[in-house]
């Protein structure tokens, strides 16, 4: 026979140590499209083989090519709210004067090269014709290249300013 003392403190222990087991471990979900439904489903467990669009998220609620924790939070929030997505044409020298302002403020952007009838097509509806380079930052849609109307733009979705760099020592 346990002594009644013993009897309270064995399952008040027992539940403890599955509490603290249960949130040690890893929460995994898998957000998929099944194919016979088209419907997205979200499961704890990994979707058939024949499962399209598969995405593991992660404990944060991020899918795993979502959630970059090294970028800064102003980043982050304003990547979320007004994401930014630069269309390109090959051997453009605007385009490439675009993409390299958006790395020098270090914005997270998606590139997308025009090329096919289809991409012509996307991008026309977007902006209203196929001209290169254009960028939608959130709704806001800039056809052409002219720094400061991007940084205008970034500036009014909250992404960070240019840092300029410090002077030199004895200046």
């Amino acid at each position: 026979m346990i002594p009644f003392r013993l009897q309270n403190i064995v399952p008040t222990m027992l539940g403890l140590c599955c509490a603290l087991f249960a949130t040690t471990l890893p929460a995994q979900t898998w957000r998929w499209t099944d194919p016979a439904t088209g419907r997205t489903m979200y499961t704890d467990t990994a979707p058939p083989g024949n499962a399209r669009n598969v995405v593991r998220i992660n404990a944060s609620g991020y899918a795993d090519d979502e959630y970059d924790p090294d970028l800064p939070y102003n980043v982050r929030m304003a990547s979320e709210k007004y994401p930014v997505v630069l269309y390109v044409g090959a051997n453009c020298d605007p385009c490439k004067d675009a993409r390299d302002l958006l790395n020098k403020r270090s914005i997270p952007f998606t590139e997308k090269v025009v090329q096919s009838e289809a991409d012509q097509i996307e991008l026309s509806k977007l902006v209203g014709d196929t001209y290169v380079p254009s960028v939608l930052i959130g709704r806001q849609k800039i056809r052409g290249f002219d720094a400061a109307s991007y940084h205008s733009a970034l500036d009014l979705a909250g992404y960070p300013k240019v840092e300029s760099a410090p002077p030199a020592a004895g200046q």
